[in-house]
């Protein structure tokens, strides 16, 4: 189950009221800020800005590939570890509207995560240290730490364990590094 505050609404849909949940110059400064980003080839700028003007956690040495798109209204609910790699295209939510309510939620993505190209991030979830995240996956649920997922429907691809245990099989990885 993902982590979401749920409020209500009346009337007409809950995106409908969008200005009442969040203030109009924070959408039009986030919007700005995220699609220069998106387009800024230098992650280490890219990563200053997501800190400076959305208040965003982001770890050192983190790399969000071009066009990923940063959820435009609480960006500032999504913190990313360090050594961390977003990928190409990827969109990560912090709110989802409904009909008859919307809901918030952190996204909190841990240390070395490595999110595949066009994959989807909702609000409300847990990506663990070290997970993998296949490419065009969207991610519904909680991760586990050191696992690999992927599909849509998101599922469990290999555990923490069977990674470890492929790793220790793969010549590449057991070569040292200098």
């Amino acid at each position: 189950m993902r982590r979401t505050d749920r409020y209500r609404v009346e009337g007409a849909n809950s995106l409908w009221h969008v200005y009442k949940t969040v203030p109009f110059w924070k959408v039009v400064k986030n919007f700005i800020v995220i699609q220069l980003a998106r387009y800024t080839p230098f992650l280490s700028m890219k990563n200053w800005m997501y800190r400076k003007f959305l208040r965003m956690n982001v770890g050192k040495q983190t790399s969000f590939a071009l066009m990923v798109m940063l959820d435009v209204m609480f960006p500032e609910k999504i913190s990313v570890g360090r050594n961390t790699v977003i990928g190409y295209n990827t969109t990560i939510l912090a709110h989802e509207y409904l009909i008859k309510e919307y809901r918030l939620g952190k996204v909190e993505i841990g240390d070395e995560v490595m999110i595949g190209a066009n994959s989807t991030i909702l609000p409300g979830v847990k990506i663990g240290d070290h997970a993998i995240v296949s490419a065009g996956t969207v991610v519904h649920k909680d991760v586990p730490a050191g696992s690999f997922v992927g599909g849509n429907p998101m599922q469990l691809i290999y555990t923490k364990e069977e990674m470890d245990e492929r790793r220790k099989q793969d010549t590449y990885f057991s070569h040292k590094e200098v």
